[in-house]
């Protein structure tokens, strides 16, 4: 199957005909899947386009709160990004990945499953982040090549310790079977203090290097830990506190695009930063030229 360059509304009305008639099409399609070689692609570093928001509720990018909504829009977006010469693979949920298949997106791309999703954004029980989406022995036998988790450390919340718990289980469920495991840490909390805040994360130097050395000993190997950090001011103390790989987070959408690529393109310098996760940045960026964003960011790798 040659891969897409665009989604239209034939291939969404295909999806789920597909879905409703023959669901076991989407695990043949996942054992069929030509599989990449390595983890990361000709660059030496691993590019990835990240769509899990949704699941958590989390649909704004820039000023649309409702942007990652549509999905027609967003698996056009996504294959369209995906198609650009550079791009290693995909960062998503189970519904999105298996879209992808569906459409033919993912030969030859590395695939990573989001695992916790429910922590749903602007819930009160945000921090208690528990695993709703992708598990270690479902992405071994769909043949991706590892799991994301988000763990955000809030000191005042006692939910904080049972999403740690459940992070370190996924990493060493992963590990067993050979798989990576992203984790993606922060020091949170919340404004105002209480459970009607909002969740906020903390991106001082101390704060990113406090969550980063917690993720690092998860479980009782890190052998396949890669952590997935966001880029701050000052990322040399941030990038001196592990020797797990490091991938850098693109974060929200930025009006200064100009800006955000100097900021991303400084830290890709250090050697332990071995590629990028990006999603909104890349798939809604300001201007709408998916393209242009995708290359621009491939060109820095």
């Amino acid at each position: 199957m040659t891969a897409p360059t665009s989604v239209t509304p034939d291939d969404v009305r295909r999806i789920v005909e597909t879905r409703v008639g023959d669901p076991g099409r989407i695990a043949a399609l996942a054992a069929a899947r030509r599989r990449p070689a390595g983890l990361v692609g000709p660059t030496g570093r691993l590019m990835l386009i990240a769509a899990d928001h949704p699941a958590r509720g989390a649909l704004r990018a820039g000023d649309d709160p409702l942007a990652m909504g549509n999905r027609l829009e967003l698996l056009d977006r996504m294959v369209r990004a995906l198609a650009r010469p550079g791009v290693d693979g995909v960062l998503g949920t189970s519904d999105v990945l298996e879209d992808l298949l569906l459409l033919g997106a993912l030969d030859d791309k590395v695939v990573i499953g989001s695992m916790n999703r429910g922590g749903l954004a602007g819930s009160v029980f945000e921090m208690d982040d528990r695993f709703t989406g992708h598990d270690a022995a479902g992405i071994a036998a769909a043949g991706y090549q590892g799991g994301k988790m988000l763990m955000r450390i809030d000191p005042d919340d006692p939910a904080t310790v049972r999403t740690m718990e459940a992070c370190a289980q996924a990493v060493g469920q992963l590990a067993e079977r050979g798989l990576m495991a992203m984790v993606e840490p922060f020091l949170s909390y919340r404004e105002p203090a209480g459970p009607g805040g909002r969740v906020r994360n903390l991106l001082t130097a101390e704060a990113v290097v406090r969550s980063a050395t917690v993720a690092a000993g998860l479980a009782p190997t890190s052998a396949h830990t890669w952590l997935k950090l966001p880029v701050i001011d000052d990322m040399e103390p941030v990038l001196a506190a592990t020797t797990l790989p490091v991938l850098l987070l693109g974060g929200e959408v930025g009006a200064d695009q100009d800006a955000q690529l100097a900021s991303w393109r400084k830290a890709l310098t250090n050697p332990v930063v071995r590629g990028m996760v990006v999603g909104r940045s890349l798939l809604f960026p300001p201007g709408g030229d998916v393209e242009a964003a995708v290359d621009a960011t491939v060109e820095m790798m």
